[in-house]
């Protein structure tokens, strides 16, 4: 008894030492940012209340922010941590040059999405997947282009049913299953990427990494690995992905060990690119390999299926000349090249209203985190101390007047108006961020640019160069919408003229999950 007293006593001071040590650095993360103007309460334990705050009204609190503070940096509460966000020019233009050994992005993400416990921590502390997307994949988008033309065919043919009366569908769950098919035709293809099990269990991934995430970070930081242990989908998607996965991995693998990686017939999809750069040891195995598969699914669903889900909505309640429009330039270019890369590439039109849209949903509140690993100090002089969080106000960037004309009223051509101006071609791009565009990141981490004369022109302009895994996206947007407009005439449920309420957590946007969108036959399809 006395030996279980003993225990006990040592386990409470243990504990209550842990939790001390975390209120005095919490205090001393509060003493630091002192010099950082603040939204919301400030004081000690009055910022707790501002974090709860926080979940229901990131929004206005970034627009505050950046309304009151313009050209400097502010912070707001977040749940388990203080945020610093950065405004103007001159500071977004320091924290794209800054070096990941001061402000990091792996270490940013690895927080924001609870790396270790949503999506592995093998992939964190090695992520060479990353560089398959940055060449394998970009490189094979006009090889396998037919490919996932045929699939979005496919996929649309048996989701949406080509009828002269209206089809009613669920918005966002059925642009899910018609990315994850397409995506997929790519990475496993056929028949695996139609197996309804196979795609239900991308889809859920998907879905419970974000979902885990989010509740993850509403604890503080003590409590974060308990939550994550209870929360993390990693254990049943990879049991559930390795009944579909293991026969063709084992397969693979053992041809590669018998033959070379050039064997006849060696399939050109994702799994021979991840083999090709493979470190081997303990990363070439079965389990490994299928993480990494879901992981390079995961990013892939999520961004093509928000971003089409919002365009879906803004292409719903377009009058018929901007329809009429961007069908006319489809059909133009498809005459010229036929359904390839080389043709998705000239619908400036189309790449106008795709960003138009993206923008005008706005994305999140705050975005682009980078994690403080050494001291940085801005150009205007102010410091943010190691152990910080960085991150930039992008909805209240996208809706500036100062960058966008009546920044709230939606123009579909806006972006091709402005590429039109001599010298802007490039920089208008829907695929190439710039400061005051940052939809698909910012900085280094946007990724590199694969052809050589478009990261020429992004650096003589000295804007944001972007990324591979973006050239696949935004191909695989223009002909998921080219395949909408020459087939189906869309509407919002109820004749609605308002795109659907953006379902809003704290600093994350997503489309409206249940808003629903009618289909039918284009009244001159052929």
């Amino acid at each position: 008894m006395s030996e279980l007293k003993s225990f006990l006593y040592l386990a409470a001071t243990f504990g209550a030492a842990i939790i001390i040590s975390k209120v005095i650095r919490a205090q001393l993360t509060t003493w630091k940012l002192r010099h950082v103007p603040t939204v919301g309460p400030k004081g000690f334990f009055s910022s707790y209340y501002g974090g709860v705050h926080f979940i229901k009204h990131a929004y206005e609190m970034a627009q505050e922010g950046y309304n009151k503070y313009q050209g400097r940096a502010f912070k707001v509460r977040m749940p388990d941590q203080w945020l610093v966000v950065i405004t103007g020019p001159d500071m977004i233009n320091d924290f794209r040059k800054a070096g990941d050994d001061y402000l990091s992005f792996d270490d940013a993400i690895a927080t924001t999405i609870q790396t270790d416990y949503t999506i592995g921590k093998e992939t964190r502390l090695n992520n060479y997947h990353l560089g398959v997307v940055r060449t394998s994949l970009t490189r094979n988008i006009s090889h396998r282009f037919g490919d996932v033309r045929d699939e979005i065919v496919n996929a649309f043919s048996e989701e949406i049913p080509i009828k002269n009366d209206w089809v009613t569908v669920p918005a966002l769950s059925t642009v899910m299953r018609i990315v994850c098919r397409t995506t997929n035709r790519l990475f496993v293809d056929l028949p695996l990427c139609r197996e309804s099990d196979y795609m239900r269990l991308n889809i859920e991934f998907t879905v419970d990494v974000f979902k885990a995430a989010r509740i993850i970070n509403l604890f503080p930081d003590l409590l974060k690995p308990i939550a994550g242990n209870l929360l993390t989908p990693i254990s049943k998607a990879v049991r559930q992905a390795r009944r579909h996965l293991e026969p063709m991995i084992q397969e693979r693998l053992d041809q590669d060990d018998q033959y070379g990686k050039n064997w006849a017939g060696r399939p050109n999809d994702l799994l021979s690119w991840l083999l090709d750069e493979n470190p081997q040891g303990d990363l070439r195995t079965v389990r490994d390999l299928t993480l990494r598969i879901l992981n390079i699914n995961m990013a892939a669903i999520h961004t093509t299926s928000m971003a089409f889900t919002h365009i879906l909505y803004y292409l719903s309640i377009q009058p018929d000349e901007v329809i009429t429009v961007l069908r006319e330039e489809v059909e133009a270019s498809l005459n010229e090249h036929g359904w390839s890369k080389l043709a998705m590439g000239q619908l400036r039109r189309m790449d106008s209203f795709m960003k138009e849209c993206v923008r005008s949903a706005g994305g999140h509140a705050l975005s682009i985190d980078r994690e403080v690993l050494k001291d940085f100090t801005f150009s205007d002089g102010t410091t943010i101390p190691a152990g910080s969080r960085v991150a930039i106000a992008s909805f209240a960037l996208h809706h500036d007047e100062r960058y966008y004309e009546d920044p709230y009223e939606f123009k579909p051509f806006r972006f091709a108006d402005m590429r039109a101006q001599e010298g802007e071609s490039i920089k208008h791009q829907m695929i190439t961020p710039n400061p005051e565009y940052m939809f698909f990141g910012a900085g280094r981490h946007a990724w590199w640019v694969s052809y050589q004369s478009v990261r020429q022109q992004c650096l003589k302009y000295r804007i944001f160069t972007s990324s591979p895994g973006r050239f696949f996206a935004v191909n695989e947007l223009k002909t998921l919408i080219a395949h909408t407009l020459l087939t189906y005439d869309v509407k919002l449920e109820h004749d609605s003229k308002t795109v659907p309420k953006p379902f809003c957590f704290g600093r994350t946007m997503m489309p409206n999950r249940t808003a629903k969108v009618m289909f039918r036959k284009r009244s001159t399809y052929n």
